[in-house]
């Protein structure tokens, strides 16, 4: 199957193409091809992962243009890594596909929703198999451009063109670093295929500087597409768009392709220390920053959305801090949870509609199966034992540690306790308490919007114990081919701290969210310092408004006055001499005979008299 593996992008590409130019007639029945079309993926995806399970690397790639002595090829690849993210991606998107026919029911738009979607995956998964960078860059910007179809779905809001339009450029000025970058590799290694690239770096064929550099200007591009600081501030904005599309792009495509990407290209940032210290401080400083935004946010998918900066800051953490297997790993379980959360916020929107956790409560025993579905997606991306999120981020955390990380590991830690406090904030206030929704009758999701939270909810819970002491570290074997390490060798404390400061931040929530026994004013009044520069996300969209957009402004206006007094001015001078040419020249057109014979004579006389003096000669 491996070596047909390039059909799995092309189903919901024909999902697309189809629903494109027939969808409209068939309204609601498009849901149907989407689905089939990325169980389809699903099915094909899971038979090449159980192949890879006993094959080794498949690589196919031909030539696509040769200029010269250049040869440019475009293929696939199915490696441990790709043929992980491939099952992961194909299965979150099917099951959005079908909790999608309940959500988006009775859209005006439903068909279009539905062929968004089968771009936006299709664009993925051919990211996720791509085999060289420039292919990866193709499907790189698909996937941008099918983010900001979706984000911007309901275009007659302003805030949803805001949103995607922010997302549109925010993401391409990641994307010049990520060309320069892989411009600088081609022009080192004379190949974009990865391997190429890697066995370039290893024989040492390109310097240590340009290594840092290319690995730099790469990681820029990640971090555009993964939201981190300071390109971070488009990916809460983007949940604007339909919440099936947030849980899409922040579960497993969009968000994921930056972390993915550097995962890729684990070998090159190997090869340079500077390059794995930025990848780490970036994410640990991402990490903390966003989670400390996420205690106050009253908008349930923007605090998901703020969680979701936070654990991508993780993930890139652990890439910088060497713990290549921890970082996929949380790439994985985060794909799960996170869908699960953003699927059940969908629910909870759909039962009462409002997005404002302050206006909900008491909805236990309402929604009966999204509560718990929702405090299994909370218990694991706060890391409580025995669930998913408490597997991957312990091997981050141990990776930072054992790799002399010790500040970015106690940000960890300390962002940890923060994402455990604010997602049971979220989980008290919006479940707990006597109801505060305006909505009167308010009842559970259909089918199609619960069994797959339901599914989610169950790989939530499975999904961690794939790299486990108790049943052995089956994923890190898998993606490095050797043992990874794990809970039994790193320190035990770590698992004893990361796993009290998670308890701790529950029980500080359930304290004052819950119970409601101690005082939240810090937290919340209007009058504090601390609340005002959290809620307006330490002012930096003002910063950028002040600096970026003042300068835009001024050279804006450079520009118009260039364009009008020294490009147009010198047009109109030059305009305005040839008129006047023009205009003495047609003095001399006036239509009498004996005015032009008497102008040839004095012009051959003229001519005569020069002749004359030089000598026959001019």
């Amino acid at each position: 199957m491996m070596e047909n593996a390039w059909i799995i992008p092309l189903f919901p590409l024909f999902s697309f193409l189809i629903l494109l130019v027939a969808g409209k007639s068939m309204k609601e029945r498009s849901a149907y091809i989407g689905i089939a079309a990325t169980l389809l993926s699903f099915i094909s995806a899971a038979m090449v992962l159980i192949e890879r399970f006993h094959e080794p690397t498949y690589q196919l790639h031909r030539e696509w243009l040769a200029i010269g002595k250049v040869s440019i090829a475009m293929g696939f690849e199915i490696n441990a890594l790709n043929a992980l993210m491939l099952v992961v991606v194909s299965l979150v998107s099917f099951l959005v596909h079908v909790y999608s026919k309940g959500y988006m029911y009775g859209d005006d738009r439903f068909s279009v929703f539905y062929a968004y979607l089968g771009l936006f995956t299709f664009a993925m998964l051919g990211l996720v198999i791509s085999d060289n960078l420039l292919q990866t860059y193709i499907f790189w910007e698909l996937v941008g451009l099918g983010s900001f179809l979706l984000i911007g779905f309901y275009f007659y809001k302003e805030e949803a063109k805001a949103a995607a339009k922010k997302a549109f450029i925010m993401t391409r000025i990641g994307d010049v670093g990520l060309l320069i970058g892989m411009i600088l590799l081609f022009w080192q290694t004379g190949s974009f295929q990865y391997d190429d690239i890697f066995a370039a770096v290893q024989a040492g064929n390109v310097s240590a500087t340009m290594i840092t550099l290319c690995a730099i200007l790469i990681f820029i591009g990640a971090i555009g597409k993964s939201g981190q600081f300071p390109l971070h501030t488009w990916l809460p904005d983007a949940m604007e768009g339909p919440t099936p599309v947030s849980a899409l792009i922040h579960a497993a495509t969009m968000v994921a392709a930056g972390v993915y990407l550097v995962a890729s290209l684990f070998p090159l940032y190997e090869a340079s220390e500077t390059a794995m210290l930025t990848v780490a401080v970036v994410g640990g400083f991402t990490a903390i920053f966003a989670a400390s935004i996420g205690l106050v946010q009253t908008d349930i998918k923007r605090v998901l959305a703020y969680s979701t900066v936070s654990q991508l800051g993780y993930m890139m953490l652990a890439l910088g801090s060497e713990g290549y297997v921890a970082g996929v790993f949380h790439l994985t379980t985060h794909a799960f949870f996170k869908a699960l959360l953003f699927l059940a916020a969908g629910s909870v929107i759909h039962a009462v509609h409002t997005q404002d956790i302050e206006k909900m409560g008491g909805l236990w025993r309402k929604l009966p199966l999204t509560a718990p579905l929702f405090l299994i997606g909370t218990l694991a991306i706060s890391g409580v034992p025995l669930l998913s999120g408490f597997f991957s981020k312990d091997e981050i955390l141990a990776a930072a540690w054992m790799h002399g990380h010790v500040v970015l590991f106690w940000i960890a830690v300390v962002a940890a306790f923060f994402t455990a406090f604010y997602m049971f904030r979220l989980f008290f206030l919006v479940f707990s308490g006597d109801g505060r929704s305006e909505a009167g009758d308010v009842h559970e999701s259909p089918a199609t919007m619960t069994w797959p939270m339901i599914v989610l909810g169950i790989l939530s819970i499975a999904a961690g114990y794939v790299n486990t002491p108790w049943f052995g570290p089956f994923l890190g074997d898998f993606l490095t081919g050797e043992s990874a390490p794990s809970h039994e060798e790193a320190p035990l404390w770590i698992m004893i701290v990361a796993t009290a400061v998670s308890l701790a931040g529950i029980y500080l929530a359930w304290l004052m969210y819950g119970k409601r026994s101690l005082a939240r004013d810090w937290l919340s009044s209007k009058n504090s310092l601390t609340y005002n520069v959290l809620l307006n996300k330490y002012y930096v969209d003002e910063f950028y408004r002040m600096t970026v957009g003042y300068m835009v402004k001024v050279l804006s206006l450079f520009l118009q006055y260039l364009d009008r007094f020294i490009v147009e001015g010198f047009a109109n001078v030059l305009a305005a001499f040839i008129r006047a040419i023009g205009t003495a020249g047609s003095k001399w057109q006036n239509g009498q005979v004996q005015w032009y014979g008497a102008v040839t004579f004095i012009g051959l006389t003229v001519l005569i008299v020069i002749l004359a003096f030089t000598g026959g000669y001019l």
